[in-house]
């Protein structure tokens, strides 16, 4: 089985050594993915914002590998408080409400500052 390994090139990526994705011969996994701005690392305040920046990276890392969001199988979202979770519900939706994967949603502390949402998936991998 081989692996492939895909940088978004975030300073935390390099100073965690992590990659953004990790794909074998049938699985993508994405690292849980927060909403700063993919250019400054500004974090918005806004979850509305945070989850636009999470899902764009997550759509590009899915993209390098032929994948998009209707491949995905599962999804694991982090949330800092129940006060987000509408929002974040309603996202999770406008993105697979026609082809929705299995979900666990936690309420639990980010150690990225001002992040109130992190998602990691797991897509299939095309062909």
């Amino acid at each position: 089985m081989s692996l492939e390994r895909y940088s978004s090139g975030t300073r935390f990526e390099e100073i965690a050594a992590y990659s953004r994705a990790v794909a074998d011969d049938l699985y993508i996994h994405v690292s849980g993915t927060v909403g700063g701005d993919p250019q400054t690392g500004a974090m918005p305040d806004a979850v509305e914002d945070q989850l636009a920046n999470i899902f764009a990276t997550i759509e590009r890392a899915l993209a390098h590998f032929g994948a998009g969001f209707a491949d995905v199988t599962r999804s694991r979202v982090f949330i800092v408080s129940a006060d987000v979770l509408m929002p974040v519900a309603a996202a999770l939706k406008a993105r697979f409400g026609d082809c929705p994967p299995t979900n666990t949603t936690l309420i639990v502390g980010i150690p990225a500052p001002g992040a109130k949402v992190e998602i990691e998936v797991t897509a299939r991998r095309p062909g």
